[in-house]
This record gives C-alpha cells, structure tokens and sequence, in this order.
C-alpha cells in the first residue's frame, strides 16, 4: 500500500516529515497542499503558524516561528530559530518499575577471569602521549595482514582478533588539573576494558602524563606492561621489545572460548552521527526499543553527548530514579552553557551543515531525536565522561557532540558494543568494541550497503513498525557480540577514531 507522502508524529504538532521531495501541491493534512518545493526529510507547516509562535515536532517545541509561516510552506533555518522556554524537569514522576524478561537472552561471550565478559579479543597498544604514536603503530603493524603476499602473523592465534594501537594527539603541554585527570581516566578504562586479553602502555619518557601516574592513579598496577622510549633505548628497541611481549602474550590471549552468557553481561554505547530529519522517525526510536529490550534483559546502554541532549533534558529528569541524578543531568547542561559562554560557542551551532541539510533546524529539534535512542526506561545513573558504569539499565555519561570523542569515553566507561545510527551515512569503527551501523532511510543504505549493517528505513516504508525493527537491532545486537563481523570491523574502522575528550589550554 502507497504510503502517505509526509510523517505527522504527534497530533499537536505544526510540521510533518517529507517521506519523498514534496512538489507544489503535494497534499500534506487535510485541505492543506504544499505551495513550494519540500526536500526530503524536512519539515512542511501543516497548518498556519504565527511570528514568535512555538513549533512543535514529536508533541515538543523545536523552536519559534521568525516569520510568519503559511500552511504548506517549508520550514527550516529560514523561518525558524531558537527562543526561551520554561521546563518543567518534574524529576522522577515517570519512574515506573522495569518489566523484566525472563529467562533472559543469551549470547556466545568470553569470561574474563574476573568475571567479566567481552564481546571481541583484542591486545592493545596505548600511548601515553603523542611523541610515542609512531612506535605504538609499528609495533601493531608487525602483526598486521600483508595485502601483496597474505601472510597474517595472527593466522596461528584464530581466537584473537587483532592487535591494536590506539594513539592521540596529547598528553604533553598540558595542564596538571581537569585535562590530565579526563585523559586518564581515559586511559584506564581502556588499559581496564574487558575486550583486551593484554595491554601496553608506550610512553616517551619525559612527558607530563608520567606512565608511573598514569598507572598509580588508575591503580593499573599488575594489568599492563609499561615501556618508555628513552628508558629503553630508543625506537628501534622499544618496537622491538613490543613486539616481543605481543607475541608472549598471543598465546595466552589464544586460550579463550566463548560460552553461553546472559544478555545482561552486554553494555551498549548509543551513538547517532550524520543525523538527518528521519533519525527522530526511523533508527533512533528503533534503538531505543532494543534498548528497551536490552534493559529489560538485564543489560546497561549508555546515552552520551550532552550537547545534542540540551533542550530535552527535561524529558529524561522525569525519568530520573532520584532528584540527585536528575539534578546532576541538569548541572551537566548548567556547565555546557557556561562552557559555551567562555568559548564564545553556541549551544544552537551544535547542527552541522549536514544535519541542516537532511532537514534538523535547531539543537532542541535534533536533541528531541537524539534522545529517542535511550528508550523509555528509567535513567539510572549519570557519570562524567570516560567514569566507569556502575549500574545496569539506562545512563546517561557527560560528553560532547562529536562522534569519535563521544564513543571513546563510552567505551573508557565500559562499554562492549556500540549501535551507531546515521541518516546522511557516517563511517565510524570504534576499537576494541565493534559498532553496529543503523541506516536511517533506505536510500542511503542502498547507497552505502558495505558500511551500514541494519535498514531502519523499512519503518519509513511501511515494512516494519519501530518494535518490529528495535527488535531486529536486538537481535543484530547479539549475534554482533557472539562474534559475527560488523561492516566497519571488515574494513578494519575504530584504530583512527580513538579520541580522548582535550580540555584546558595547550601549553
């Protein structure tokens, strides 16, 4: 059946979505028509809506008329803006006790020694600052696949999925407060993640972020094998050490079979990047109902990026299972405007030239989007960036907007999988734990079929309601962590997109 040419989500709402580029006269309400050119996935007033009047998307405000707008007209920067409105943060009046499901799912995991349970198998290379990036890659370039002649290294080590160097661009000309704390801490959880069987820490030797600190203060004592350049002798030595103790540690990290474990051993990171006007429609509400799912089965998803959050952190207080957790989202959103305001930034330039052109108009109308990843269960806990998650359930962990920095500190905090969701088609891996993409509409998922690994845009088409896709993301979910290659781990994504949050001044 021929689907209607526009998206009304809420009845209360003055716009609806354009499935298709809407022509002149293309019906979008009763007795309304469009009288200009609609792009896909943008916004038509389906009624008249006055000058300084709210407009609503999902039954919530996404900003304020700056023009008069007629019924069928385009609605988009040119006649929408931001504006200030009051929030009700009502903290917790939507916490409803957690239905649970029993017995729960399963997946093929890997049990750690210490009880814990890792989706991949990776030994890792970490730097302590950038003068050290070149000798951590060459270390994990010795163990890397030779394209002209096939040999692989590994190919004795069938249960280890790869050696990896995560490398960045700081840890030197640095201030000794907030920045050094936010990069070790970030550093520890990766040192610490459970989907490294061994870890080396590579440093140069005179750098502010001391591996001795490093290690002392993220008490790693006993989990890593640290090498400093300048101790060892140089490059040459330093590769040559590395490689040494990777290949002792390849056999041991070999010793593992993944057995049955419960879905709740699984702790998701929920990003959305190159979002257009259906990632509110299509793959972010999908997610949101595996999540769901996932809660319900005992697991933890985390949602991130504070600023694609501001505007509808009113929605998750109420969600909140104490005023103090609900408090802390709120100070969260206190501290990026100050932050904002020191910056000379603006929280509304948050929207990127792509996400406009797919059709979002304001930080409140992609926040609203952003936040339907999470679901509808109760937020549990809210962490600093790259903190370690110690609930199961929703929580939400105070990061930026941008992709690479976000997934980084979910991943510091614990995360053993990532669902990524995408409308204009981003390319995203992100070491040591595998990304599942989630395209947004159908076309680009056509276009781009070797990155993305899941088509929400059957919802947009008719061919799934978003319970019927949530429940398909579910299931990709646990195949993913039981082994099963996502597209980005077959073009070997996720050493580059390592990025540690930097804060404070480059000395």
């Amino acid at each position: 059946m021929a689907q209607p040419p526009v998206i009304r989500l809420h009845p209360d709402d003055g716009v609806a979505i354009a499935r298709a580029t809407l022509m002149v006269g293309t019906p979008v309400a009763e007795g309304v028509a469009a009288i200009e050119r609609v792009p896909a996935g943008h916004k038509v007033a389906v009624r008249p809506i006055a000058l300084g009047e709210p407009i609503l998307r999902y039954g919530q405000i996404i900003g304020f008329a700056t023009a008069p707008i007629a019924a069928g007209q385009h609605v988009h920067v040119q006649n929408c803006g931001m504006g200030d409105f009051a929030k009700d943060y009502a903290f917790g009046v939507d916490v409803t006790p957690t239905d649970m499901i029993l017995p729960a799912a399963t997946f093929q995991g890997i049990r750690r020694p210490d009880g814990r349970v890792a989706t991949r198998n990776y030994i890792g290379i970490l730097t302590s600052v950038n003068c050290s990036a070149h000798v951590a890659n060459m270390v994990a370039d010795a163990f890397r696949k030779n394209p002209f002649t096939g040999h692989d290294p590994l190919a004795d080590f069938p249960n280890v999925d790869g050696v990896v160097a995560l490398t960045h661009k700081t840890g030197c000309g640095m201030t000794q407060a907030e920045p050094l704390r936010v990069l070790r801490r970030t550093l520890g959880g990766y040192a610490r993640h459970v989907n490294f069987a061994s870890v080396i820490v590579l440093g140069l030797g005179c750098e502010v972020n001391q591996i001795g600190g490093l290690m002392q203060e993220q008490r790693l004592a006993g989990r890593l094998r640290a090498m400093d350049i300048q101790e060892m002798g140089g490059s040459r030595k330093t590769v040559a050490a590395g490689v040494a103790f990777v290949r002792e540690a390849l056999a041991e990290a070999n010793n593992v079979r993944r057995e049955t474990v419960p879905a709740g051993e699984l702790t998701v990171a929920l990003q959305c990047g190159g979002s257009d006007g259906y990632s509110g429609v299509s793959a972010n509400p999908a997610l949101g109902a595996a999540s769901d799912l996932l809660v319900r089965h005992g697991g933890t998803v985390i949602l991130s990026e504070t600023p694609e959050t501001y505007g509808a952190e009113h929605l998750l207080t109420r969600r909140a299972v104490s005023r103090e957790v609900g408090e802390t989202l709120v100070e969260l959103m206190r501290w990026w405007e100050r932050y904002c305001e020191r910056e000379g930034a603006e929280m509304n330039a948050n929207p990127s030239p792509g996400n406009k052109a797919g059709g979002l108009t304001t930080i409140l109308e992609k926040s609203l989007g952003a936040m339907a990843k999470a679901g509808r269960t109760n937020l549990v806990e809210v962490v600093q960036y790259a903190e370690q998650v110690s609930r199961k359930g929703f929580v939400f962990m105070d990061t930026p907007g941008y992709d690479p920095v976000a997934a980084t500190g979910q991943v510091a905090g614990g995360a053993n999988l990532v669902c990524f969701t995408t409308g204009r088609g981003s390319v995203f891996g992100c070491k040591p734990a595998p990304s599942i993409k989630l395209a947004t509409n159908t076309p680009m998922y056509q276009r781009m079929t070797d990155d993305m690994d899941v088509n929400c845009g059957t919802i947009l088409d008719g061919d799934e309601t978003v319970q019927e896709c949530g429940q398909r993301i579910f299931e990709t979910m646990l195949r993913v962590a039981s082994g099963e290659q996502t597209k980005s781990e077959a073009f070997d994504f996720g050493a580059a997109e390592f990025a540690p949050w930097v804060l404070g001044a480059t000395m």
